[in-house]
């Protein structure tokens, strides 16, 4: 098999027989995302440092990772993917403004004297991402067959694991040599020329085929937002994977500052090797989970459309126990390794997830649809997990001390037995529910 063949059969299978445009469009997408992702969560590693040079405590550290950027990440979400979903609307101009925007704020959080300035900067970093993954959503589902859907978006999913894998390291290591001010100006600065690349390498499908019709031939009608948001609540599988992906982001996002935290103070591992020790966890293992979830998705899913949603479903329930095991563990190099299969297992709901999101509503619906997924995961999730983790360990501090932050993370394993139900349930809705295009 030459490079280019298995090329195809790895990372790049989703693009498989569609144009090189497509194709380009689908690795930008993810270099965009691992910016993202990147910018997102480097404040993770960097957390106690952060912590130390401002004297923060733990909540305001969970505010920081969480609903400051969450909270106007969620809020302008829905608007501005209504915007993406009109007609005229060029997606590709507006993930470049998204992308310049997030990236000059992360550089302006490293410029940050106190709580106050580092807040905002945080703000200005959501308020900039909220114009990305609904725009993006909906740009694949344009230009990739549905029986590829579920492959694409994970391709595109990838940038989370492989954003948080560089934010780990590049975050660590930075943070050793040169401080965590200078961590975040570097991150930050590249993206303001990834725009420009946006800008000039992708373009607008929208703009190369003929506008959007019905099934009689007459032009496809416009959605109300009323309208959209009743199509898209009206379906029950839709409301499950809500559900299940909001509670999933709850999860992870508190157990990816956290668990840091807790390597750091349970454990006694310096900022570069709880970076290096993690982006095998967080990183190699997401990548592949992510990547699983898609192919399998797409594999068995023409078989029995309920299977779209089984690995989800049923690693989840298995991931909770291992995971529980791993933070158990007084060894930190066989907590590291406990935790490898919970992470693969619990990054495999994203490609199917949202690619099921893509099919059980119509295209003038579909960045509004990935939008309230978004609302839901980052508002609950990233608005709340890491905050409400950083409270909890702050309660249990007096009575645990360092390992507070342990047994914080006990009572997450196990949660991970509730997304594992409601993707379960909305697996069995799909056959009924989900669309042909």
């Amino acid at each position: 098999m030459t490079d280019k063949a298995a090329l195809s059969q790895g990372l790049a299978a989703p693009a498989t027989g569609v144009s090189a445009q497509t194709r380009t469009m689908l690795w930008i997408l993810l270099i965009v995302y691992i910016f993202n992702f990147l910018d997102r969560q480097i404040v993770n590693i960097l957390a106690e440092p952060i912590k130390a040079d401002l004297g923060l405590s733990d909540t305001q550290l969970g505010l920081l990772a969480g609903p400051a950027f969450a909270v106007f990440y969620a809020l302008l979400g829905i608007p501005i993917a209504r915007y993406a979903d009109k007609e005229g609307t060029n997606r590709v101009r507006l993930i470049a403004l998204a992308l310049a925007i997030w990236s000059a704020m992360t550089a302006v959080c490293g410029l940050a004297q106190n709580f106050v300035q580092l807040l905002f900067a945080r703000i200005g970093v959501g308020v900039g991402e909220a114009g990305c993954t609904p725009s993006a959503h909906s740009l694949i589902s344009d230009s990739v067959a549905p029986e590829k859907r579920s492959s694409a978006i994970a391709f595109y999913g990838l940038g989370v694991p492989i954003g948080s894998l560089l934010g780990l390291i590049i975050g660590g290591i930075v943070n050793d040599l040169y401080g965590w001010r200078i961590a975040l100006m570097l991150v930050g600065a590249p993206g303001l020329l990834l725009a420009l690349v946006v800008l000039f390498a992708m373009r607008e499908p929208r703009h190369s085929r003929p506008a959007a019709t019905a099934a009689d031939g007459a032009p496809a009608a416009r959605l109300s937002t009323g309208e959209a948001m009743r199509e898209i609540f009206a379906s029950r599988a839709f409301v499950y994977i809500l559900i299940a992906s909001s509670v999933v982001a709850f999860l992870g996002y508190g157990k990816a500052l956290w668990t840091i935290s807790f390597f750091i103070r349970s454990h006694g591992l310096s900022t570069t090797e709880a970076g290096l020790s993690m982006a095998v966890v967080l990183g190699l293992a997401g990548v592949f989970g992510t990547w699983l979830g898609g192919k399998a998705a797409d594999r068995f899913g023409p078989r029995d459309k309920k299977h779209i949603l089984t690995l989800p479903a049923y690693g989840m329930a298995l991931a909770a126990p291992v995971l529980f095991l791993g933070y158990y563990m007084d060894n930190w190099m066989i907590a590291v390794a406990l935790l490898i299969v919970p992470t693969i297992l619990n990054s495999a709901y994203y490609g199917p997830a949202y690619g099921c999101v893509q099919g059980l509503v119509r295209p003038q619906a579909r960045a509004v649809a990935a939008s309230i997924m978004l609302f839901g995961q980052n508002l609950i999730g990233l608005g709340f997990g890491p905050f409400l983790f950083g409270v909890l360990s702050d309660a249990l501090a007096p009575a645990y001390g360092q390992e507070s932050v342990r047994y914080v993370l006990y009572g997450a394993a196990w949660l991970g037995l509730i997304p594992a139900f409601f993707f379960w349930r909305a697996s069995l809705r799909l056959s009924r529910e989900l669309k042909s295009g």
